[in-house]
């Protein structure tokens, strides 16, 4: 559990992309950690159901409109313990030579420049609350390229850098900068987003793979990172299911 240095009060955590999958379970354990949630995501009613079971905070927020991630810095407040950029997300598996720019800027622009415009619009507050922590939803495609990957593996290999260089630029500020970085996670949503809607090519992602990890896995690693004693930081973990030794090597049973 977190501290709090009052009985009554709750450190506050803003999670974006919190509508789903990782972001909604991590949301849950950092509330059950004892964290005031701020829920981020531009599906309101998604949100506002979780903010209600949590007893967070729902805040409408696209992370690549500065406006509105600007809204969602004033309503945190003015001391947040816990960052988790979680937004992002695929497009596609293209190769190069045939690769939309328009998959690749939209990819860029969730992916590495809503991090960044979170982080900037937060960091006073994080700065501010004594003990404020980065924690930043990276990908195994951020430390290791794969055929069709091109777009998604530049955005991601953009966080994983962006983070690394915010630890050096904040070195003797009390704000820790992490990294989870997961593998082969199956949500409801990521390869269906990925595929537009198409179930077979989603399913395929994952078919034979005897347990893929699942958001609550995930979720589960954000919140320990997330709780060590603030004299901890964890720079990166990698996460991946046992069936995945590789992006390229995965074991199927058929």
């Amino acid at each position: 559990m977190v501290e709090s240095n009052a009985s009554t009060a709750r450190p506050v955590a803003v999670v974006t992309g919190a509508s789903s999958g990782i972001g909604a379970a991590s949301a849950r354990q950092l509330a059950r950690a004892g964290y005031r949630v701020v829920c981020a995501a531009r599906r309101v009613e998604r949100i506002e159901a979780l903010a209600a079971e949590i007893d967070g905070l729902a805040v409408p927020c696209d992370v690549t409109d500065a406006e509105q991630v600007a809204a969602l810095a004033e309503a945190a407040g003015p001391a947040v313990s816990l960052l988790v950029n979680n937004a992002g997300g695929a497009i596609g598996l293209d190769p190069v030579e045939s690769a939309d720019p328009d998959d690749w800027r939209s990819m860029y622009e969730t992916n590495v420049i809503g991090t960044l415009q979170v982080t900037r619009a937060l960091l006073p507050a994080l700065e501010a609350s004594g003990a404020g922590t980065v924690l930043n939803i990276g990908s195994t495609a951020g430390r290791i390229a794969y055929e069709g990957g091109g777009g998604y593996t530049a955005a991601k290999h953009g966080v994983a850098v962006m983070t690394e260089t915010l630890r050096l630029e904040l070195l003797g500020r009390p704000v820790r900068v992490c990294e989870v970085a997961p593998g082969m996670v199956r949500t409801e949503e990521f390869a269906l987003t990925r595929f537009n809607g198409d179930t077979e090519r989603a399913d395929a992602v994952y078919r034979g793979v005897d347990e893929p990890l699942t958001a609550d896995d995930v979720a589960d690693v954000v919140a320990w990172v997330a709780t060590r004693p603030q004299h901890v930081n964890v720079d990166l973990v990698v996460v991946k299911p046992i069936a995945q030794a590789s992006q390229h090597k995965v074991h199927r049973t058929s």
